[in-house]
């Protein structure tokens, strides 16, 4: 029986609730005990002066981009400009790019108090492979949502990215079905949930994204693409489809709670009555579309009607960090400054960076802290300069740290005293600067 016991919490967000001075007991890879002066058999850490939080929950990502952060012909490009400076360079990654960037925007995403990431690969080259990513999140230790994406239309053909990244729709179709065979687990506690995703409306037919919900719904497993991203999306659907995005997505039995959209600036209000009678949900990456010019998206609109919504940090080439908690401050800051001061708080915006991002994937077992729920739980040292005057150390947004000191995933401490536990990650960074400087050869 495999226990740990986080003793004295300064503070704990459960997400129902705000407790102080008290124990989390866990035992084998499970919440069991939640409470003052709890024992155990096992490991004790201290969490004196720390606030405790549910593992924060990525609900969108590209975790192949983290070898092309920075690229100097996508840094003030808008999204279709971005999209096809960076195409060529994409077309020479190898199974080793993939693996390597994938490990390294997972630590990333630890360090930032992630625990569970979805991830959005949708082009293959020179042998590629989504199990390239599941071993490279089995080895950082992270609850894992792959996303087997994919490109049917090349240039050509009237659509974005180069012929060379773009595949038959029959073999996507056939390795979707191979992929969710392999590797996609439903069971409470799973590390690994796969999901079918086309790329983009403007990167696939119709035919795809309406045969891609059928195989979805008949696997059991969820659908993800991006939605209405901005004004350059909504304009190719309207000339290439005749209707909004919303619209097409519908058409085609994209939604439902078994959907999740990413990025959805544009939604108007017909659109969101759409999702939230749906329950279609919806990741918000605010970095992201800061970063493309994207604009802001209607999150509190959202909200209100009752989308589900979580966070994501979007690639790493269109967002050039992986850290979910900026997100999350982005989020709460930026609807402040489009409908004022306490249009969002700093508790909602780190609702939505867990319990928001578990719902929109589907989750009941993640998310919060409670005894049953899985132990996947980030601890963040409140002592340091980053929180020093604060009068509330619960308010992580406004005055806190950027890492954790702590995390643990389903039990295991992948992160101890701010340093990853489980890959010699020092050793990871070396071999993405070897392949750096190969790709910019």
């Amino acid at each position: 029986m495999a226990e740990v016991l986080i003793r004295g919490a300064g503070d704990i967000l459960t997400m129902d609730a705000t407790v102080t001075g008290t124990d989390i007991l866990i035992r084998d890879g499970v919440i069991a005990g939640v409470g003052a002066d709890l024992t155990t058999v096992g490991e004790v850490v201290d969490a004196t002066a720390c606030l405790v939080t549910p593992g924060l929950v990525n609900t969108h990502h590209h975790l192949y981009q983290t070898l092309t952060r920075a690229v100097p012909a996508g840094q003030d490009a808008l999204l279709f400009g971005w999209l096809r400076a960076l195409y060529p360079i994409w077309a020479r990654f190898t199974p080793d790019h993939v693996h390597v960037a994938t490990q390294l925007g997972l630590a990333e995403l630890a360090l930032s108090g992630c625990t569970t990431s979805s991830d959005h690969l949708y082009l293959f080259p020179n042998g590629v492979r989504l199990e390239d990513t599941i071993h490279a999140a089995a080895d950082v230790g992270l609850r894992f949502h792959p996303t087997r994406g994919a490109m049917s239309i090349g240039a050509s053909d009237g659509g974005l990215p180069p012929d060379v990244l773009v595949e038959s729709e029959a073999s996507i179709l056939a390795d979707s079905i191979r992929v969710v065979d392999a590797f996609h687990d439903p069971a409470p506690g799973s590390m690994c949930r796969v999901g079918i995703a086309p790329c983009s409306p403007f990167s696939v037919s119709r035919e795809l994204m309406r045969d891609a919900a059928l195989l979805a719904r008949d696997k059991g497993v969820m659908l993800h693409t991006h939605l209405a991203e901005n004004d350059e999306d909504v304009a190719f659907s309207l000339d290439r489809f005749g209707c909004r995005p919303g619209q097409y997505a519908e058409d085609l039995g994209w939604t439902g709670p078994d959907v999740w959209h990413a990025h959805c600036v544009k939604l108007d209000a017909t659109e969101i009555d759409l999702f939230a009678r749906t329950r279609t949900g919806v990741t918000h990456c605010p970095c992201s579309n800061c970063r493309l010019g994207s604009g802001i998206a209607p999150l509190r609109d959202m909200l209100e009607a009752g989308v589900p919504v979580g966070l994501g940090v979007d690639g790493s080439a269109s967002n050039d960090r992986a850290n979910l908690l900026d997100e999350a401050r982005q989020a709460m800051l930026l609807q402040r400054v489009s409908r004022g001061a306490d249009a969002m708080s700093n508790i909602e915006a780190l609702r939505l960076a867990t319990a928001g991002g578990a719902e929109v994937l589907g989750r009941d077992d993640i998310g919060r802290l409670a005894v049953g729920m899985r132990a996947d739980i980030a601890i963040w040292d409140m002592s340091g300069v980053e929180a020093s005057g604060s009068w509330d150390r619960t308010a992580l947004l406004l005055a806190g740290p950027r890492r954790v000191r702590d995390l643990f995933v389903e039990g295991r401490q992948v992160v101890r005293d701010g340093r990853i536990t489980t890959i010699d990650l020092p050793r990871v960074i070396e071999r993405a600067e070897t392949m750096l400087t190969q790709l910019m050869a």
